[in-house]
């Protein structure tokens, strides 16, 4: 079987999962984020028992690589800055608002429903904002130390 469709088999079986567990359904994802009135915790169950069968099987594959890559790939940087921040608080305020997130909008674009339609265009759209203005930032980083900051005897320290 081909990567190709290794990958749309995948997507598929998540996709299933995804609305099977009511995470398309913008009405129950509000009501598991919504604590201070009618809090819905059928969606902590669904991730609950997501955890319970993938953990053991995960634990006895005991894979130190992918099926079909040659290594996992992982994120390298561990620092939390503002734009990390600011990124997390977007994203779970857009979450709270519109009661989808990335993967579940992408499916429920299927039903043709125009709200969901609105939300995957203005998450297009702040793709494309973000890549703009990534582009447009320095290489370095926000905070990188200028020369004359940094301490004699420290060049090639990794900040």
């Amino acid at each position: 079987m081909s990567g190709v469709t290794v990958s749309f088999l995948s997507g598929l079986i998540f996709a299933v999962g995804l609305v099977a567990g009511g995470m398309t359904q913008p009405a129950k994802v509000t009501g598991f984020l919504d604590f201070s009135g009618n809090w819905d915790p059928s969606l902590a169950m669904v991730m609950i028992g997501a955890i319970a069968v993938y953990a053991p099987f995960s634990r006895l594959a005991g894979r130190s690589r992918p099926i079909l890559a040659r290594a996992y790939s992982l994120p390298t940087r561990t620092d939390i800055d503002w734009r990390l921040i600011a990124g997390a608080a977007l994203f779970g305020i857009g979450w709270g608002m519109g009661g989808l997130c990335p993967g579940p909008a992408v499916v429920s674009l299927g039903a043709g429903h125009p709200p969901v339609l609105v939300f995957a265009l203005a998450m297009a759209a702040g793709m494309y904002l973000y890549k703009l203005v990534e582009t447009r930032a320095p290489a370095a980083g926000d905070f990188a130390p200028r020369p004359a900051d940094v301490p004699m005897g420290a060049q090639g320290t990794d900040y």
